[in-house]
């Protein structure tokens, strides 16, 4: 039991850091519009799409944008990783009471 919580507690915060590396990336290429990833850095960028995209996009579903003037706020993004944490944090509670 303890290494199936151990697993999911690894799994939730490299989906973390992926979020995180996203949430870099869309900054980068929102004030840099010019910007082009090299091959290591596409590739790289890909993979975070991929993983990162079918959660979003079944949240945005559900929650789309907050239009405010002329500024998009995407509320998918940080419920997914307010999600993401309070389940990491359940999953820690839970190995350290076992």
């Amino acid at each position: 039991m303890l290494t199936v919580l151990q697993l999911l507690y690894l799994t939730l915060h490299i989906f973390k850091i992926v979020l995180l590396a996203r949430l870099v990336a869309d900054y980068v290429l929102m004030f840099s519009r010019h910007w082009q990833p090299g091959r290591g850095s596409a590739a790289t960028l890909e993979i975070v799409w991929s993983a990162t995209e079918p959660p979003l996009r079944a949240i945005r579903r559900l929650i789309p944008p907050l239009r405010l003037g002329r500024i998009n706020l995407d509320l998918g993004f940080l419920l997914l990783f307010l999600a993401v944490t309070i389940g990491e944090s359940v999953v820690l509670r839970v190995m350290l009471s076992a």
